[in-house]
């Protein structure tokens, strides 16, 4: 009786860690494969502002890019539009009514 118990437990414990398992794969994002056009835009950003020639655009090239280059980035789907401030701000409540 022990053992079918302990054997019941260890089927249960399995089945929740590889339910788990696979409720967590979808939260990783797969990249998506840039098209031809946000490839030459891409290439022609980080030729003209990848000052440490690493390759990429870190937050200050970004923040060096002119206007006009952003909106360029922005209308090629790169992502260059900015994200909202976390407010730090409690929920209000109608709690004084």
């Amino acid at each position: 009786m022990k053992k079918l118990l302990l054997v019941a437990a260890l089927f249960c414990a399995t089945a929740i860690i590889v339910q788990a398992e696979d409720a967590a794969a979808p939260a990783k994002k797969a990249k998506k494969e840039l098209t031809a056009e946000q490839k030459h835009v891409l290439a022609n950003m980080v030729a003209k502002y990848d000052a440490n020639k690493d390759g990429k655009l870190d937050k200050t090239e970004k923040a060096a890019m002119s206007k006009e280059d952003k909106e360029k980035m922005t209308a090629a789907g790169l992502g260059m539009a900015k994200k909202k401030p976390a407010t730090t701000e409690a929920p209000k409540t109608d709690a004084g009514k």
